[in-house]
Protein backbone atom coordinates (compact mmCIF):
# COMPACT_ATOMS: atom_id res chain seq x y z
CA UNK A 1 0.00 0.00 0.00
CA UNK A 2 1.39 3.46 -0.83
CA UNK A 3 -0.03 6.36 1.03
CA UNK A 4 0.16 10.32 -0.33
CA UNK A 5 -0.40 13.27 1.52
CA UNK A 6 -1.75 16.22 -0.54
CA UNK A 7 -1.78 19.34 1.00
CA UNK A 8 -1.57 22.52 -1.43
CA UNK A 9 -1.05 25.00 1.84
CA UNK A 10 1.05 24.66 5.67
CA UNK A 11 -1.52 25.80 8.02
CA UNK A 12 -3.24 23.02 9.06
CA UNK A 13 -0.25 20.82 9.91
CA UNK A 14 -0.51 23.00 13.30
CA UNK A 15 -4.42 20.94 13.47
CA UNK A 16 -3.19 17.78 13.15
CA UNK A 17 -5.25 16.75 9.46
CA UNK A 18 -4.56 16.54 5.86
CA UNK A 19 -6.43 18.15 3.23
CA UNK A 20 -6.04 14.62 1.30
CA UNK A 21 -5.45 11.59 1.56
CA UNK A 22 -4.47 9.54 -1.86
CA UNK A 23 -3.69 5.50 -1.27
CA UNK A 24 -2.80 3.03 -4.06
CA UNK A 25 -2.42 -0.88 -4.10
CA UNK A 26 -4.57 -0.88 -1.29
CA UNK A 27 -5.44 -4.89 0.60
CA UNK A 28 -8.41 -3.93 2.08
CA UNK A 29 -10.31 -0.81 3.27
CA UNK A 30 -11.88 -0.73 7.46
CA UNK A 31 -15.07 1.36 7.57
CA UNK A 32 -16.02 1.87 11.13
CA UNK A 33 -19.22 2.83 12.54
CA UNK A 34 -19.22 5.78 14.80
CA UNK A 35 -17.33 5.08 18.10
CA UNK A 36 -18.58 6.86 20.94
CA UNK A 37 -18.14 6.28 25.25
CA UNK A 38 -20.20 3.34 25.24
CA UNK A 39 -19.26 0.49 27.89
CA UNK A 40 -18.76 -3.22 27.26
CA UNK A 41 -22.29 -3.45 28.79
CA UNK A 42 -23.05 -1.15 26.10
CA UNK A 43 -24.05 1.77 28.87
CA UNK A 44 -23.16 5.11 27.19
CA UNK A 45 -21.49 7.48 29.25
CA UNK A 46 -23.04 10.51 30.84
CA UNK A 47 -19.44 12.33 32.19
CA UNK A 48 -17.82 15.06 30.88
CA UNK A 49 -16.47 15.79 27.59
CA UNK A 50 -12.75 15.16 28.43
CA UNK A 51 -13.66 11.41 29.69
CA UNK A 52 -15.85 10.77 26.62
CA UNK A 53 -12.95 11.65 24.61
CA UNK A 54 -10.81 9.56 25.68
CA UNK A 55 -13.07 6.64 26.68
CA UNK A 56 -14.04 6.98 22.39
CA UNK A 57 -10.56 6.91 21.51
CA UNK A 58 -10.09 3.53 23.20
CA UNK A 59 -12.53 1.98 21.85
CA UNK A 60 -11.70 3.01 18.37
CA UNK A 61 -8.57 2.11 18.83
CA UNK A 62 -9.92 -1.42 19.99
CA UNK A 63 -11.98 -2.14 17.19
CA UNK A 64 -9.22 -1.05 14.58
CA UNK A 65 -6.87 -3.62 16.29
CA UNK A 66 -9.47 -5.86 16.61
CA UNK A 67 -9.76 -6.21 12.68
CA UNK A 68 -5.59 -6.33 12.23
CA UNK A 69 -5.58 -2.82 11.48
CA UNK A 70 -3.15 -0.37 12.30
CA UNK A 71 -4.16 2.93 13.70
CA UNK A 72 -1.63 4.83 11.60
CA UNK A 73 -3.36 3.60 8.44
CA UNK A 74 -6.73 5.36 9.37
CA UNK A 75 -6.46 7.95 6.48
CA UNK A 76 -10.10 9.55 7.12
CA UNK A 77 -11.16 10.83 10.78
CA UNK A 78 -14.47 12.65 11.23
CA UNK A 79 -15.20 14.04 14.42
CA UNK A 80 -19.30 14.71 15.65
CA UNK A 81 -20.10 16.66 18.74
CA UNK A 82 -23.11 17.98 20.34
CA UNK A 83 -20.59 21.15 21.34
CA UNK A 84 -17.58 22.50 19.55
CA UNK A 85 -16.47 24.67 22.07
CA UNK A 86 -16.70 22.13 24.61
CA UNK A 87 -14.80 19.75 22.25
CA UNK A 88 -11.77 22.54 21.56
CA UNK A 89 -11.47 22.80 24.71
CA UNK A 90 -9.69 19.36 24.99
CA UNK A 91 -8.90 19.51 21.22
CA UNK A 92 -5.24 18.38 22.43
CA UNK A 93 -5.97 14.84 23.28
CA UNK A 94 -7.13 13.96 19.84
CA UNK A 95 -3.83 16.18 18.33
CA UNK A 96 -1.24 14.20 20.95
CA UNK A 97 -3.18 10.92 19.68
CA UNK A 98 -2.40 11.30 16.06
CA UNK A 99 0.90 12.50 16.38
CA UNK A 100 1.63 9.27 18.76
CA UNK A 101 0.46 6.91 16.54
CA UNK A 102 1.70 8.82 13.43
CA UNK A 103 -1.70 9.43 12.13
CA UNK A 104 -2.12 11.87 8.50
CA UNK A 105 -6.26 11.81 7.76
CA UNK A 106 -8.44 14.07 6.31
CA UNK A 107 -10.88 14.92 8.82
CA UNK A 108 -14.37 16.97 9.18
CA UNK A 109 -15.60 18.05 12.56
CA UNK A 110 -19.27 18.66 13.30
CA UNK A 111 -20.92 19.86 15.86
CA UNK A 112 -24.62 17.95 15.69
CA UNK A 113 -27.92 18.39 17.88
CA UNK A 114 -27.64 15.58 19.49
CA UNK A 115 -25.96 11.72 19.42
CA UNK A 116 -27.17 8.76 21.52
CA UNK A 117 -28.87 9.30 24.85
CA UNK A 118 -26.13 11.02 26.91
CA UNK A 119 -23.61 10.84 24.26
CA UNK A 120 -21.32 13.96 23.70
CA UNK A 121 -18.36 12.92 21.10
CA UNK A 122 -18.07 10.25 18.21
CA UNK A 123 -15.54 9.11 16.04
CA UNK A 124 -15.85 7.87 12.65
CA UNK A 125 -12.93 6.48 10.63
CA UNK A 126 -11.85 4.59 7.40
CA UNK A 127 -8.60 2.67 7.81
CA UNK A 128 -6.40 0.80 4.78
CA UNK A 129 -3.92 -1.68 4.79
Amino acid sequence: MEKQVINPWTWQDTRNYVQAVEVRNVESTLYVSGQTAISDEGISSNQDMKSQLLHTIRNLEQVIREAGYELNNIVRLNIYTTSASELFEHFGIIQEWLTENGIRQASTVLEVKSLFETLKVELEATAVK
